[in-house]
């Protein structure tokens, strides 16, 4: 496969995973910081499966990490994101601050910190 045309199946992955609200969602919860399945579940108010579902998406796609703690699981972003994922990550961040329900997003995510359910944080 040339350089070019895997430089493109990369953008269109990344697309494909920012098309989804949840995952655009669940991806600015994690610029925060690692987060337990369980944090994220709540935030979302989507369900353990949808969840899953979605988390198991971002991971084939390469744009979150799971690191597993017994019976947690804890999902990062990357520790080396590719420069497309960099570039759109601080688009994100960006959006973050003119959308309202990412901001909502945040807030509830630190509440739910606050009473700390899983492993110790990262």
């Amino acid at each position: 496969m040339s350089a070019t045309r895997h430089h493109s199946e990369q953008i269109i992955a990344i697309y494909k995973c920012l098309c989804d609200g949840n995952r655009l969602r669940i991806l600015n919860l994690l610029r925060t910081g690692p987060q337990c399945v369980c944090h994220i579940e709540q935030v979302l108010g989507i369900g353990a499966v949808r969840t899953s579902q979605q988390l198991a998406y971002l991971r084939r796609h390469a744009m979150v990490e799971v690191e597993i703690r017994g019976t947690w699981r804890i999902y990062a972003l990357p520790a080396k994101p590719s420069p497309q994922l960099s570039a759109h990550l601080a688009c994100l961040q960006d959006c973050v601050f003119e959308n309202g329900g990412f901001r909502d997003d945040l807030a509830q995510l630190k509440k739910i910190r606050r009473n700390h359910c899983g492993p110790q944080p990262i």
